[in-house]
């Protein structure tokens, strides 16, 4: 296994990373190949999510089923990898075979994880997150996730879909808000993305205003949407105070689906001998 971090190590990681004048990077990383090229490439931190698999099976991003199942399974390959980089686990905080959320978060440090993000989240389907929201099973058990952890002074990474998401969660003590602009578009299984980047942006703006509302130095990032590819960030970086971008289909599908497809077809194109 790699080092271990606090939580005010990675921190402090973050906030050098921003003196530097650089973005902040997280990778989504779903296998330990993944998680190794990412370290190699300066990633901040790596984020490990069950829907890391349905990428890596070649379908679009969508839920996998035992979602805290499948991450566990998943930490050892990646943290064997990573060597000198945060790992943080993707924490279902609705998973309903696991609702004692202190032995939840317990099995999440238990495994290795330096840090958590709560999700899958509800809020990621408002109709299903409503209908949650109505027997107890939806947003706020995902805010009182962030508070225990905060409690327990581990690293908390949250995404927020809504202004008003926003500040419920920094207000449960969460350290790094990542401002969620919708599913991500490109390659081959990406999802339709039919509203301007003007407009993106100006979504991502408003949640990084209500979280700093609550508190003036939490870190703020971006992610999904139409930021499908390093150059698309540019935009992000000119119309919005993000300090930095959280790639998981960008990060773990749409390169592979491009390198893999581009080195058959140069194979294919080698002439045969006698």
């Amino acid at each position: 296994m790699g080092k271990t971090f606090t939580r005010q190590e990675i921190t402090d990681r973050l906030r050098g990373t921003i003196a530097e004048g650089k973005p902040i990077i997280g990778a989504g990383s779903s296998c330990g190949l993944i998680a190794k090229c990412a370290e190699l490439g300066g990633a901040d931190f790596i984020v490990v999510y069950s829907t890391g698999k349905s990428r890596l099976m070649g379908l679009p991003t969508t839920r996998a089923g035992d979602n805290n199942g499948l991450t566990l399974e998943m930490a050892p390959e990646i943290l064997w990898v990573a060597k000198d980089t945060p790992v943080l686990g993707g924490c279902e905080a609705n998973d309903p075979f696991r609702m004692d959320h202190e032995r939840l978060l317990k099995l999440f440090l238990d495994a290795g994880f330096h840090g958590i993000i709560p999700f899958p989240t509800v809020a990621m389907w408002e109709h299903y997150r409503q209908a949650r929201d109505k027997v107890g099973l939806g947003f706020e058990r995902e805010v009182d996730l962030v508070r225990l952890a905060h409690e327990w002074d581990v690293f908390t990474m949250v995404y927020a879909h809504h202004p008003e998401d926003a500040k419920a969660l920094v207000e449960a003590g969460a350290d790094l808000v990542c401002a969620h602009a919708g599913p991500t578009t490109g390659g081959l299984t990406g999802y339709r993305y039919d509203d301007p980047v003007e407009a993106a942006c100006a979504g991502v703006q408003a949640i990084i205003e209500a979280a700093r509302s609550v508190r003036s130095d939490v870190i703020c990032v971006a992610h999904g949407g139409p930021f499908a590819t390093p150059q698309d960030t540019l935009q992000l970086y000119r119309m919005t105070d993000t300090q930095g971008f959280i790639g998981a289909s960008t990060v773990e599908r749409i390169p592979v689906e491009r390198a893999v497809k581009a080195v058959v077809e140069e194979y294919k194109q080698i002439p045969m001998g006698k």
